[in-house]
């Protein structure tokens, strides 16, 4: 009796079972016949209006490109003859001054030959004006006119293309690393040499090495740069005091003095944070920035053929500060901080 209701039981649920499953598979072929067709033509949709986006939006910056390029180079050649013409000016005016003041020789040494004394005399006030027409012609004195002015080809636009294109490209390829005999005892460096911490209270594990700094926070990557194009980027979101950028390797490492300060001496130049301040130091020289955000990471761009600095948010796009110079020497990453972490984005 048992057997037959446990067996009646089961027969039950199979049928229950099959119900489901037979429901199921109406389920499965309605979605197959009649939604996946549907998601399928969205899908095609949705791909060539993005298509179609991507491909007016592109065509548009090229547009904008091409314009930028056409109107700079322009520049570049309105430049270029405008200072041509300057430097044929001065040739006329120079070959015109060098014939003058050779008849003004001429004549003197022709009166100082062929004169006596008498006629010399008499011919005093001659002397005098011709000496005067000599002095009247100044020696060349440098001119800026005479010069390509190499500001013609500043362009912002370029320059935030550039900039995203160039750490789009580049960053992550720098290997940057910090070299651990230059970190001061008040920083603490990961064991991938990527991150630095700020301790208040000196370590004495520290060996007191030559490249070393003892007093400043401050720390320099191994590689230095002297050609060419170089990107990195630095996590500083931690931070809310700390200073980036790029130094001499004859930075003095030694004393509390501005020397060996980042940003106070003709070693160093550098973008820095303190609080809500920021600003672009060199040689003591301290440029405040207007930011209306506190950048979560910075980008480094180091172009040595046009001797330029730039810092950028690669978040927003925006170039936060340029800096053009002769720079006279290799130059390595260089790094401080005094609250918290920053760290080499690899």
């Amino acid at each position: 009796r048992r057997a037959e209701e446990r067996a009646e039981e089961l027969r039950n649920k199979i049928v229950d079972q099959c119900e489901r499953l037979q429901l199921q598979s109406a389920g499965i072929t309605k979605y197959v016949a009649e939604v996946l067709p549907g998601k399928n033509q969205r899908a095609v949709s949705t791909a060539s209006a993005a298509r179609e986006l991507v491909i007016q939006r592109l065509g548009l910056v090229r547009s904008l490109c091409e314009s930028e390029e056409q109107r700079l180079l322009e520049q570049v050649h309105g430049e270029e003859e405008r200072a041509h013409q300057s430097i044929l000016t001065q040739r006329v005016h120079w070959a015109d001054a060098l014939q003058k003041l050779d008849a003004i020789r001429s004549s003197l040494v022709d009166m100082l030959t062929h004169l006596d004394d008498l006629q010399l005399i008499q011919k005093e006030q001659e002397i005098f004006e011709r000496t005067e027409e000599a002095e009247g012609i100044l020696d060349p004195q440098e001119s800026e006119k005479l010069n390509f002015n190499e500001k013609c080809t500043l362009s912002p636009l370029l320059t935030q293309l550039w900039a995203t294109a160039a750490l789009g490209s580049l960053s992550g390829t720098e290997d940057v690393r910090i070299d651990e005999r230059t970190v001061s005892p008040l920083l603490q460096l990961s064991d991938d040499r990527r991150t630095l911490s700020f301790n208040a209270k000196k370590s004495k594990a520290c060996a007191d090495g030559l490249e070393r700094f003892d007093h400043w926070p401050n720390a320099l990557a191994t590689t230095s740069f002297q050609a060419g194009l170089h990107a990195w980027m630095v996590n500083v979101q931690n931070s809310c005091a700390y200073k980036v950028g790029v130094a001499l390797g004859q930075l003095p490492r030694k004393g509390s003095g501005s020397n060996s300060r980042l940003g106070h001496n003709a070693f160093s130049w550098v973008f820095s944070r303190y609080d809500q301040e920021f600003c672009f130091s060199h040689d003591g020289q301290h440029e405040p920035l207007r930011l209306l955000r506190c950048p979560a990471q910075l980008g480094i761009l180091l172009d040595l053929q046009a001797q330029e600095l730039l810092f950028y948010e690669p978040a927003s796009g925006t170039v936060l500060h340029t800096h053009r110079a002769a720079f006279p020497g290799p130059l390595f990453p260089v790094f401080a901080v005094a609250d918290q972490t920053i760290s080499i984005v690899h």
